[in-house]
């Protein structure tokens, strides 16, 4: 038998964290994604509880601040893809420079350096990686309303950059995944 599950990665990131967060006593406040405010200092032994705590589930706490700044703009990005809302219209490079107090010139900068690909890249590859889970999903969303959601101009503008990265169509992605659904 096999069992197929879906989850929001943020509310169980939030989750994890508040249950580490409490089990050791720390006081906290959530800011955002990936951000925890404290009211003061770790003492040594509750910081190395906390790191191995997280460690087990795969987060971990990141020191170097080009990393931090990496990490936000992330953040950033998949929440602005994965929280669609209908009558918002978002554009990059003004969301990311006005959300971070930062040029979008040094951030695009800092991106590069420290993963060795563009914003850009990352931002497509977010979106298509949303658009196979749309896909995959039993929504039945259209390809048409996928584009809109992800606010793509066209449905060829969508279905050239999945093909691009995923060497598929996306209608020959939607055969195999209902080709692999009537298999169960």
């Amino acid at each position: 038998m096999k069992l197929f599950v879906k989850f929001d990665y943020q509310i169980v990131c939030k989750r994890v964290l508040e249950a580490q967060l409490n089990k050791l006593g720390i006081p906290y406040e959530l800011n955002g994604i990936g951000e925890i405010k404290l009211p003061s200092g770790l003492k040594p032994d509750k910081r190395e509880a906390l790191i191995a705590g997280l460690e087990f589930y795969g987060i971990e706490i990141i020191q170097d601040e080009k990393d931090v700044l990496v990490q936000r703009i992330k953040d950033i990005v998949s929440d602005m893809i994965y929280n669609y809302e209908e009558d918002k219209t978002y554009n990059t490079s003004t969301l990311l420079s006005t959300k971070l107090n930062y040029s979008y010139s040094y951030l695009s900068n800092v991106f590069s350096e420290v993963t060795y690909s563009s914003i850009e890249n990352f931002v497509i590859l977010k979106k298509i990686d949303y658009a196979k889970e749309l896909m995959s999903s039993n929504k039945e969303l259209t390809l048409t309303e996928i584009a809109h959601r992800l606010q793509y101009s066209s449905v060829a503008h969508l279905s050239g950059q999945f093909k691009k990265i995923t060497g598929l169509t996306p209608s020959s992605f939607q055969k195999i995944i209902l080709k692999r659904r009537s298999r169960l």
